[in-house]
């Protein structure tokens, strides 16, 4: 099996709370970017997204918090697709991140969706939106 996507990130000390570690909401961006960032990989952009009328949603989002991150941590943030097996309107976001030494500090677990932006309705198979605007669309799953 393949290794899924993953980024690196570096702990800044503005991302840490009274307690020295990262900021739960924190934890959220660092997804984000992963997210944005495996769909540029899959050669997805913003731009190209906006000129099709439509967006990813976020609608739910599970995170596990297992160990702390302090500033100046290594990190890896993983990012995989699950598109399920029907043509539903959402797919599943499965994310770890994980220290440099192995040490599993998040697992996050999130539901989105792609919003057509004229009617603001989630279009009714966002895999096929994400397959026909990727250049690489293995990079997604697809």
């Amino acid at each position: 099996m393949a290794e899924p996507f993953s980024v690196p990130v570096t702990v800044r000390g503005y991302e840490t709370d009274v307690q020295g570690h990262v900021n739960q909401a924190v934890y959220v961006n660092y997804a984000e970017h992963a997210r944005w960032s495996l769909l540029r990989a899959g050669g997805i952009t913003q731009a190209g997204l906006a000129a099709k009328g439509v967006g990813p949603v976020s609608l739910e989002m599970t995170i596990r918090y297992l160990r702390e991150l302090r500033a100046g941590d290594e990190v890896e943030v993983t990012c995989a697709f699950d598109w399920g097996g029907g043509k539903g309107r959402t797919f599943r976001i499965e994310q770890t991140i994980r220290r440099t030494d192995g040490t599993v500090a998040a697992e996050l677990t999130a539901v989105g969706g792609v919003m057509d932006l004229s009617e603001r309705r989630l279009v009714a198979d966002p895999r096929e939106h994400f397959r026909a605007l990727a250049s690489d669309p293995h990079v997604l799953g697809l």
